[in-house]
């Protein structure tokens, strides 16, 4: 790869507590829809990576689960991949809830950072829900808690601050090539990609009634002959019969309205209309199973 003189380039990692907003702000960044959102706690179980590509700088954004205690094989394996992703990248961006109080979480998090030599942003979030003087006293807050190189006051939904934080990340890069092309928004395969979204579908549609149950895999792929259509195999799996049960619904209700969902958002990413089969199995307590979880393509 030939570096453009000036040219710079890195990976950005993108931390911070469950449900800060941090899948959110990845997809503003990305300019579409990679990664899932949903006020669910450890809704982000792949590292989605964005790719912004720019004049001077292409910026690779990795999102990352929320850290959280685990209690299982799953929160395990979801804690390690942050802990990879400080350790990898080249600019930390610390994800704080603005309309929320800064608090334990965010300490401990924090304290992580300490063990990583890291540039790090923090990034005060949903900003566009305080007033100027509650705006001021969070980032405030935020500059104690680590010795960031910035702190910056962002609205994801908005859109408000997001080029200056672009801005920000470029100037901190390393000289370096573009490792994407300029047309490329993820490098994540297309199949998890796909899986992430009937996921979050499962998740909005069926709320507390099965909270992190849920898993997809993708069986297959594959456009039909004519070009005009792609189908889509895809398997939902939960834990207990009764979740099964759920994610059918009356007379397959739920299910179709899942599907039916999942395909507004994949059809933009495919580029293409789709036929989406899905099925539901049970796969008894797979959250406890590390050999499960390595089918999931969780990286």
């Amino acid at each position: 790869m030939d570096t453009q003189e000036g040219y710079r380039s890195g990976f950005i990692g993108i931390i911070g507590r469950p449900n800060v907003g941090k899948s959110t702000l990845l997809n503003r960044l990305a300019g579409m829809k990679l990664a899932i959102t949903s006020d669910k706690p450890q809704t982000t179980r792949n590292r989605i990576r964005a790719v912004v590509t720019g004049e001077e700088a292409q910026l690779v954004f990795v999102d990352t689960p929320g850290f959280h205690k685990p209690r299982e094989a799953l929160g395990e394996k979801l804690n390690a991949m942050v802990l990879s992703t400080l350790r990898d990248v080249d600019v930390i961006l610390f994800v704080l809830d603005g309309a929320q109080t800064i608090g334990k979480g965010d300490l401990f998090i924090a304290g992580e950072l300490d063990k990583v030599d890291t540039a790090a942003i923090a990034v005060v979030n949903k900003v566009d829900l305080l007033d100027g003087d509650k705006t001021l006293s969070q980032l405030d807050v935020a500059r104690h808690l680590f010795h960031f190189v910035d702190v910056l006051p962002v609205s994801s939904k908005f859109d408000t601050g997001v080029a200056e934080l672009v801005e920000r990340i470029g100037a901190l890069l390393p000289p370096g090539p573009k490792y994407f092309p300029d047309d490329m928004t993820s490098d994540q395969p297309e199949n998890v990609l796909v899986a992430e979204l009937i996921r979050e579908k499962a998740l909005e549609l069926t709320r507390d009634e099965v909270p992190h149950s849920v898993a997809v895999l993708v069986e297959d792929i594959k456009a039909r002959p004519e070009g005009h259509i792609v189908d889509i195999e895809a398997v939902i799996y939960v834990e207990r019969e009764s979740q099964k049960g759920i994610i059918v619904g009356k007379g397959g209700r739920m299910i179709r309205e899942i599907g039916t969902r999942a395909r507004q958002d994949i059809e933009p990413l495919i580029g293409n209309k789709v036929f989406l089969d899905l099925r539901v199995k049970v796969e008894k307590d797979w959250s406890k199973n590390p050999e499960f979880i390595k089918r999931l393509d969780y990286q």
